[in-house]
């Protein structure tokens, strides 16, 4: 790759963010971080007492955990239980190291797999399920919760193992912890053990804060929110240095939220999950905020929120609670208080409008209500607007909407670091089906082949040019060459039809324009694709079905697609197979319709439905 697109994609980026992370990496070859100076000596338990106040009315608690594992938002029979804390349970035998100073173990080693496997028992979730269990009078669940608690700090002390490599995991931590005391009702009077387990997550946390910020991601904000909560808690039991963690934590708490969120609510990451794992974020932050009656933030920073509530909302269906797999999955989900399934977002939707605009989404009783009743939360009795074509253009989203289907193209407004080549996707949604779908994540450490399949151009619905992505690898999260947008038409609408369209020129000269008509019953997207050298392939991913191709059409008997040339002619088309993933590692087959142009045009694809 040419020293120009490096240097570029580091403007881009950010030179202090740049020299952040370098200076954190020097410091830890050289053995002269501060962060590698801390000690401490593991907690030990008692954790939690029996509550003495019964759960909120209406409360219902989480079965995970309880007789399965749960990883990912799905179950896992094979962990033990408690689990193995450095075992990859996903593939049997293999183990991360347990030894080691976390900063001498590698972030990806091929004989473990994925260490998310590892950190994901420890980040806490089983926590909060046996808190809440215990709330509602299973009182068994609190020698449980200590049992396994001290199990971990035995199994893994401070700050050895692949457990406290990452500041983002400890701070997930702390956030549990702490809601689990919430729900238990012993915050204000904390157990010493779990005081000094909160203590060692944030002397291991602060340190590294500066290089979490220079990730321009959500590790910042969960960074930031731990110290906030974790500080102001540890500032109640008498601790000295509480008090300062605290007001560290809020100060980049709010930069982050100033920084990361834009105007139209658009997440740095361009992600449904991290999207939603930020706002949960600060959902919890300020819950804690309100629970302790400690300073309201800035306005500003309420507005940024408020327009990141809309942003999960108009991704959220209201029938399903499934959301479009757009950008980074890795299964994360945080603060789980009800058992709905890993993608419904319906929760989190309800608990951030509530927070955050004081009104409800969702008017019917469900499990959606389950976090405000957790936290204490009065339903409000306003009720959102209903739900509008629009366009994000900050961000780079257009939203169309016809009854009850809705289409999201994505465009490339790059402010932030790309995680997936995926510039023109098409996601398309009929009565809460996901009819053309996004092909996800599957694993972060997974073959070269595997990953530039799911995050490269080939696992979108859009255009592959030359066999290549549209913007150049230049390692595993980080793509050179960020494209800009072009000729972007906002979403218009007149005479039941709504229209939007965008475009792009990639650093090889070829070029890629989109427009969509969309009204009841039918959809048109128009490709004008130029520039390429050999051949341009139209990728359209489609639900799971029994589709049938014929001429210049696939369907499944209720639904079609037709792809042809702007003159009419017939286009070669090809009905395979491809893979998504829903849920982080696990992935399966999908139909995936593919149309080949030998020649600069134009493709016009019909879809009816």
């Amino acid at each position: 790759m040419s020293i120009r697109t490096r240097l570029g994609t580091y403007r881009n980026l950010g030179i202090g963010n740049v020299m952040r992370v370098g200076l954190y990496r020097v410091g830890l070859r050289s053995g002269r971080h501060p962060v590698q100076k801390v000690r401490a000596v593991p907690a030990h338990g008692p954790f939690f007492r029996v509550p003495a106040l019964a759960a909120p009315t209406g409360a219902e608690p989480r079965q995970a955990w309880n007789t399965e594992p749960e990883y990912f938002g799905r179950t896992t029979p094979e962990a033990l239980f408690p689990p193995d804390w450095y075992a990859n349970p996903f593939v049997a035998g293999t183990r991360a190291n347990s030894e080691r100073n976390w900063w001498q173990i590698a972030d990806f080693d091929p004989a473990l797999g994925d260490i998310k496997t590892v950190w994901e028992a420890s980040r806490f979730d089983w926590v909060i399920a046996m808190a809440q269990r215990a709330a509602c009078g299973e009182t068994v669940e609190i020698e449980r919760l200590n049992a396994w608690l001290s199990d971990w700090t035995r199994a893994v002390p401070p700050y050895l193992g692949a457990n406290w490599k990452c500041g983002q995991e400890a701070s997930i931590r702390v956030l549990h912890l702490a809601l689990a005391a919430l729900i238990l009702g012993q915050v204000k009077e904390s157990l010493p053990g779990l005081t000094d387990l909160i203590r060692q997550h944030l002397s291991r946390i602060e340190p590294t804060l500066g290089y979490a910020i220079a990730q321009q991601n959500n590790h910042g904000t969960s960074e930031a929110a731990s110290l906030y909560i974790g500080g102001s808690w540890l500032a109640l039991q008498g601790d000295k240095q509480g008090k300062r963690w605290h007001e560290q934590g809020e100060r980049q708490l709010m930069e982050r939220a100033l920084a990361l969120i834009e105007p139209d609510g658009t997440f740095s990451q361009y992600s449904t999950t991290y999207h939603r794992v930020m706002l949960d974020t600060y959902c919890f932050a300020e819950a804690w905020r309100r629970h302790q009656s400690l300073p309201s933030w800035p306005e500003a920073v309420y507005e940024r929120l408020r327009q990141a509530s809309d942003w999960l909302q108009q991704l959220t269906d209201a029938r399903t609670g499934d959301a479009p797999n757009l950008g980074a999955n890795d299964g994360a989900r945080l603060i789980p208080l009800s058992d709905t399934d890993y993608r419904d977002f319906r929760p989190s939707v309800q608990l951030a409008q509530t927070l955050f605009q004081n009104r409800v989404v969702y008017t019917e009783q469900g499990d959606w209500d389950q976090p405000l009743v957790w936290l204490g939360l009065a339903r409000p009795e306003t009720v959102a607007p209903p739900l509008a074509s629009k366009t994000l253009d900050v961000g780079g989203l257009h939203i169309l909407r016809v009854e009850n289907s809705c289409a999201y193209l994505r465009y490339p407004r790059y402010r932030f670091r790309p995680a997936q080549a995926d510039a023109l996707h098409l996601d398309l949604w009929v009565g809460g089906e996901n009819l053309l779908r996004d092909g996800g994540t599957y694993s972060y450490n997974v073959s070269a082949e595997n990953a530039a399949y799911f995050n490269g151009t080939a696992g979108h619905n859009t255009i592959e040019m030359d066999g290549r992505d549209q913007m150049p690898r230049l390692g595993r999260f980080l793509f050179g060459d960020w494209l800009k947008a072009r000729d972007v038409k906002p979403v218009q609408e007149e005479r039941g039809a709504v229209t939007a369209s965008a475009g792009y020129r990639d650093r090889w000269g070829a070029s890629h324009h989109r427009q969509i008509t969309f009204e009841k019953g039918r959809l048109v997207c128009q490709d004008r694709i130029e520039g390429f050298e050999e051949r341009a392939v139209l990728r359209l991913r489609l639900m799971p079905g029994d589709w049938k191709l014929e001429g210049d059409t696939v369907s499944d008997g209720d639904r079609s697609i037709r792809v042809t040339h702007e003159d009419g002619e017939a286009c070669p088309l090809g009905l395979t197979t491809g893979q998504e993933s829903r849920y982080y590692l696990l992935k399966a087959p999908v139909p995936v319709l593919e149309a080949v142009l030998d020649r600069p045009g134009t493709l016009v694809t019909e879809v009816r439905f």
